[in-house]
This record gives C-alpha cells, structure tokens and sequence, in this order.
C-alpha cells in the first residue's frame, strides 16, 4: 500500500528498548564490572577474578559465609520446586473435573499466589509458626507441648518452604489448562482397555503434560533460586544461618555492608548457577518430554 508507515512498528518499541538498555542490560554489564574491582576509599582497583576466588575460599569468613548460602539454597530449591509441582499438579487434577461449585474452589487455590507477595502475608506466616504462634497454640489444645518451629533450622526452613509452596496457585492454572487439552479419547480407550485412575494418570496423563511440566520447572527453578522476602522477613537468616539464601546475602552484602564489588561477584554466580540448571533441565527434556505431532 502506497504510503504505509512502516517505520511506525518500530517507533513503538523505541520505548521499550530504551528501558531494556538502560535498566537491564546496562546493569547487567555494570555488574560485572564492578565485580572485577575491589574499591579502597575513593578509589577502585582492578583485581581481575580475586571477588570469585575470595568467595570460594572457605579459610576466610566471607568465603564460609558465602559457601553456606550456596548449600542453603540448594536445600531451599531441592524441596521446593518439586513440592510445588507435584503440589499443583495433584490440585489442578483434581480441579479439571466437572464438578458443581468448581469455579469457587479455582478461585480459592489461587489467593494464595495473589497474597504470598503481599508483606503482610509475609508477617502473619510468621506468625503462625513463632513459638507462641497459631500453630502451637492449636497442639496445645491436644495436650502436645509447643514446638520451637523458627528456631531449629529444620523447623525454620521448613516454614519458609510451606510459604512459598502454598502460592503454588499460578503453577496450578498452567497445569489446568494443559489437562483440559488431553483428549477424552485416550482415557475412554484406556478405561474400554481396563485401566485405572492411577494408571491412567501415570501412562496417559503425565506423558501428555510434559511439556508444561517442563514449562512449570524451569520457572519455578528460576524463581525459587532467587526467594529474598520468605528468608527475610519470616527467619532473617537465622538460626545459625540455616536460612540465610544467596540473594538474602547478596543485599546484606551489598546495600548493608556497602561492598557493591563483592555483591556483584555473587550476582553472577547466582547467574551461571541458574543458568546451568536451565541447561541441564533442557538437555534432559529430550529423554522425559514428549510432544505431539
């Protein structure tokens, strides 16, 4: 068509590109930088790769701080990403059947994932699992003797665990949907062939939703590998640093202790870790995923 404005397309991402070079990719760059520096007053000086090596030396105490973060994290993920997917995969079979009233319970397993974020949320889960909280106040009316949950560090880490697998409302919907694209064929044929519920959901159902699976993992892992508010705001870290997480060392590092070079070591460390998990996760897809023709 004569006269087309075809440059208008592109004005429109002007905006958007000027974000993405200024607030991601200019910090991006910057934080790797910084992280090659060490600043002595006014002044910064070159040290190549000493913030890495320093973080992997376990004879100084930022190093064990550093290693204890990692292995903290590594707990966290380990027990919460697949809690959350099979959590949400068993809620949202449930919730694909036609049943009356079956809006009303969506809508309910998902508040969850709206209010997890939500600060105040943050401090009643406190709450509920202190040592005079809700929790222990409820087993005190079966005669059992309060529990000292936040201040054991399997108790602590169990509670920031429980938090963030109870907002598994966002993954539910994903895994939703993709059950309600499996055709009804394959489970009237395998029903006709005498197979069960559990084996239906095992040999048919599963297999069918890998890709979401897979979808639902990767998001989870990325996200879960940079949990900050649950650690913060619920334990502080504590006790003992069971619960202290890369990313809650990271701010302290940074902002509260003022050394941006060595936070930025642990930034991109944080990165190639969730990068390589990624990887990993994708490399094995080709052996568990399977996708319809």
């Amino acid at each position: 068509m004569v006269g087309e404005k075809k440059w208008v397309p592109y004005a429109l991402l002007v905006p958007w590109i000027i974000g993405f070079l200024l607030f991601k990719l200019y910090p991006f760059i910057s934080s790797f930088v910084m992280s090659l520096f060490v600043k002595r007053g006014l002044t910064s000086t070159f040290v190549g790769l000493d913030n890495f090596r320093l973080l992997f030396n376990q004879t100084e105490l930022t190093g064990e701080l550093f290693i204890n973060s990692l292995k903290v994290t590594f707990i966290y993920v380990f027990f919460t990403v697949p809690l959350i997917l099979v959590v949400s995969l068993l809620v949202a079979y449930v919730l694909a059947k036609k049943i009356r009233g079956i809006g009303f319970f969506r809508t309910a397993f998902y508040m969850p994932t709206v209010l997890g974020a939500n600060i105040a949320i943050i401090v009643l889960w406190r709450y509920i699992f202190e040592y005079n909280g809700l929790i222990n106040q409820g087993l005190s009316l079966f005669g059992v003797s309060p529990v000292s949950w936040l201040g054991t560090p399997g108790g602590a880490m169990s509670s920031i665990v429980a938090l963030r697998v109870w907002q598994f409302g966002s993954t539910m919907l994903i895994f939703l949907n993709a059950l309600k694209n499996v055709p009804e064929s394959l489970y009237e044929a395998a029903t006709i062939d005498g197979a069960g519920r559990t084996r239906q959901f095992f040999s048919i159902t599963v297999p069918m939703i890998t890709p979401i699976i897979l979808f639902n993992a990767v998001m989870r892992l990325v996200e879960t590998f940079q949990v900050f508010n649950g650690p913060m705001l619920i334990t502080n870290g504590g006790p003992e640093n069971s619960t202290r997480v890369l990313n809650m060392l990271i701010y302290q590092t940074a902002f509260r202790d003022g050394n941006l070079n060595l936070g930025s070591a642990m930034s991109w460390i944080l990165f190639v870790i969730i990068m390589v998990f990624t990887v990993l996760i994708f490399r094995s897809s080709k052996y568990w995923v399977h996708y319809q023709d």
